[in-house]
Order: C-alpha cells, then structure tokens, then sequence
C-alpha cells in the first residue's frame, strides 16, 4: 500500500466507528419500535398530583394513551371543538382508563409544570384519567410517540391493539371532524365486540414531540 494509500485509509476507521457508535447509542435510546399484537411496553410514570401509573398494575382494563402539547394546532383542533374530550369521557365511563401524555422537554413548546397541566385540564373540560407528565421523553420514545395526537390503544391483556392517528383527516380545520372516521372509537368498539380491529395501525398526524 503506498503512503497515499495509507492516508486515505486511516481516517475512515474512527469516523467508522465513530458512526457505529452512534447507531447504538441511537438504537439503545429508542429501543424497539412497539409492534401491534405485542405486549405493550411497560411503564410507570407519575401524574401531576404525583401518583404513579404502572401499567402492570392496569392489567384487566383497556388504556388509552394519547400525546398531547397545548400549543400544537392539531390537538387545538381536537380540543377546542371538544371532540377529544368527547371521547375521552365516552371511553372512560366504560371504564376503559385514558392517560394523558406530555413528552415535552423543559424549554420547548408544550412543557409544562403539574400546575400548569391541571389548569390546562380544567380550561378546556378535558376528561381523561390522569395526565402523566414525561418531560424526559422516557415514555414517549417506549413507544415511538412522533406526533401530538398520537394515539395508543391497550387491551385488558396488555397487548397493543392500536397505534396511529385520532381520524383519517389529517388537517387543522375542525370542520373537518364531523365526517371523520375516529380510529380510536372505533378500536374501542371492535374490542367491546369481541372483533378484530379494523384498522389497527394507522399513520399519526400533528406536529412533532417536542424531545
């Protein structure tokens, strides 16, 4: 090998293992996508009056678990007309527990104290279970959250039935709801009948999660 050769040569070694290194440290980080018809990941994660949510201990009930971030125009859509509160407390008093998410960091759009989220809450007659806080990113990179709404459907057994987007309309004009197929309603609906869900991965739409 000349010594032109062994220039170029040395190099690519470090900046190959350099972006090795990376890769891992990517994948260690995300962990394996969750998978429909898999156990759901587990978690345990606190609420903003502190209580902790396991999902081990949720075993024999459905969950819901839905990303959320107050400053994104998609989830305004869905909460200012009062859709998603809607069918937060259709699922919920069916007995089926939906738990709130915020992924948000410290610093980016939709973060939030335990005060902060509980006023939320309150301003716009939300009605979920509780609302886990995760400004780490723990629970939202579990389970590959991408968007706020991202939405997640748990069967009393602990498997993954649904993972995807609210509706087939993926817009910010809440006109746009009224004639929109609801995954999540329907998800619950093939559950309750003892059905294969009809649509049980669809593609998430909104803004980004604020990692």
């Amino acid at each position: 090998m000349s010594r032109i050769d062994r220039r170029l040569t040395r190099p690519q070694v470090p900046l190959t293992l350099a972006l090795l290194g990376a890769l891992v440290t990517w994948g260690l980080a995300w962990g394996a996508a969750p998978q429909v018809g898999q156990p759901a990941p587990p978690f345990a994660v606190a609420d903003t009056a502190g209580k902790t949510w396991s999902l081990a201990d949720l075993k024999g009930k459905k969950v819901i678990l839905e990303w959320t971030n107050d400053g994104c125009p998609y989830v305004r859509k869905h909460y200012g007309s009062g859709n998603m509160q809607t069918l937060q407390r259709e699922v919920t008093a069916a007995g089926t527990v939906w738990l709130t998410v915020i992924s948000s960091a410290p610093g980016t759009q939709g973060y939030v104290t335990p005060a902060e989220a509980n006023r939320l809450t309150a301003e716009r007659k939300a009605a979920p279970t509780a609302v886990l806080l995760d400004p780490a990113g723990t629970l939202g990179r579990a389970y590959g959250a991408k968007t706020t709404p991202h939405l997640y459907v748990i069967d009393a057994t602990g498997t993954l039935v649904y993972m995807g987007g609210i509706d087939d309309r993926p817009t910010t004009d809440p006109a746009d709801i009224p004639g929109a197929r609801n995954y999540v309603r329907q998800a619950i609906a093939d559950l309750d009948a003892g059905r294969p869900l009809t649509d049980p991965l669809t593609r998430p739409y909104g803004c980004s999660v604020k990692y």
